[in-house]
């Protein structure tokens, strides 16, 4: 029995079906045509939908394994990349063992790139992509959910809410990412649920909490377990947040109105947001496997946040945004104008949540150093 068959990724054998339900998904075949034809086209559905089949089956007809899935995703980012950023850089890669599986634990400031440049940086680095750690509340749109299995994607159910069932769920979980690195397969998954809305990376003790369940199955206890994870943090930063402006948006309502509902679809805007905008230089640092500081889940997250802090690449708009451009860049600088000239976009309403956003990494490093 597969007993991990309703949250892990698709396997070899089963690629093939899940490309051809997603070339008969009329959803999945309208989003392709609204973003790669010309919008008249797109919105002549009986022309746009045979374009796009035709031209989905001549990329992916032959497509048959998870590893020629992410070749095809690969070409893919690198055009993201090449479009939307000025460069993407790691650092710490080289210090990791390229045969060792471990779980990346990361801050998170993008549903979908914050992984796929993680993944993009371990094949550049000729090691074992990850595992990646999605919420079902991603998985609304059948087409959502086959391309994220497909791109070896297991999925965290957030919607149990009875006892019983959300202690299942984890414990399933738990289990499946155990499994996992005792089997070469190396996972990612973010720190805390859903992404920083305030630039405050903070790691949830109940998400390590949720990684010891399998622990305490098999009576170890929680530090011996938690060297046996191999867990590295992962410090995103980019110089251009994605999905600022909604991101404040959220802030703003939740201020003064209480709470936040998303609207249908949102999410997948997100996604979409994320790929399309600037983003800038974006640096990637790898940390080292946790081996102190881990007693209990409070103080692995106090040293995986230690990590995430220090190692976090700042770019000349949080040190301006912290007022402290003087001691870093000119006031003058390319730097400078262009941040200044992206401030003056944002709604005023908004603009000091989304300059908190950008100056908050500065003033957590500050506050690591006193």
């Amino acid at each position: 029995m597969d007993k991990y068959a309703d949250i892990r990724p698709y396997n070899d054998d089963e690629v093939a079906d899940a490309v051809a339900r997603l070339v008969a998904d009329n959803d999945f075949v309208d989003l392709i045509a609204k973003h790669n034809l010309p919008g008249w086209l797109a919105g002549m559905r009986f022309l746009s939908r045979p374009l796009v089949r035709a031209s989905l089956k001549r990329k992916w007809g032959q497509v048959n394994s998870v590893r020629q899935v992410q070749l095809e995703v690969v070409h893919y980012l690198e055009r993201i990349i090449h479009n939307t950023t000025s460069e993407v850089t790691y650092s710490g890669l080289d210090k990791l063992d390229k045969n060792q599986a471990y779980l990346f634990i990361s801050n998170h400031r993008d549903i979908v790139l914050d992984p796929a440049l993680v993944n993009f940086g371990l094949h550049q680095h000729d090691m074992n992509t990850v595992r990646i750690a999605i919420g079902d509340n991603l998985l609304q749109i059948p087409y959502i959910t086959e391309l994220m299995r497909l791109n070896k994607s297991f999925i965290v159910k957030r919607s149990a809410k009875a006892p019983k069932e959300m202690l299942k769920a984890l414990s399933q979980l738990s289990a499946y990412i155990y499994d996992s690195l005792q089997d070469g397969h190396s996972i990612w998954i973010a720190q805390r649920e859903g992404r920083t809305k305030d630039g405050f990376d903070q790691t949830d003790p109940a998400l390590l909490k949720m990684l010891q369940l399998n622990g305490r199955k098999q009576k170890k206890e929680f530090a011996e377990y938690v060297r046996e994870l191999k867990i590295v943090p992962v410090s995103i930063s980019y110089q251009y947040e994605p999905c600022a402006i909604s991101k404040a948006k959220e802030l703003y309502h939740k201020k003064h109105h209480g709470e936040y509902i998303k609207s249908a679809g949102e999410d997948i805007s997100s996604i979409v947001e994320g790929f399309t905008t600037n983003k800038g230089h974006v640096h990637l640092a790898f940390g080292q496997p946790v081996q102190s500081g881990c007693d209990t889940p409070e103080d692995l997250a106090k040293t995986i946040d230690k990590q995430i802090i220090e190692s976090f690449y700042l770019h000349p708009g949080n040190y301006i945004a912290a007022k402290h451009g003087d001691a870093v860049v000119d006031s003058e600088s390319v730097d400078v104008k262009e941040f200044d000239e992206r401030m003056r976009a944002i709604p005023e309403e908004l603009r000091d949540l989304v300059t908190a956003l950008y100056a908050r990494p500065v003033l957590r490093k500050e506050e690591m150093d006193t």
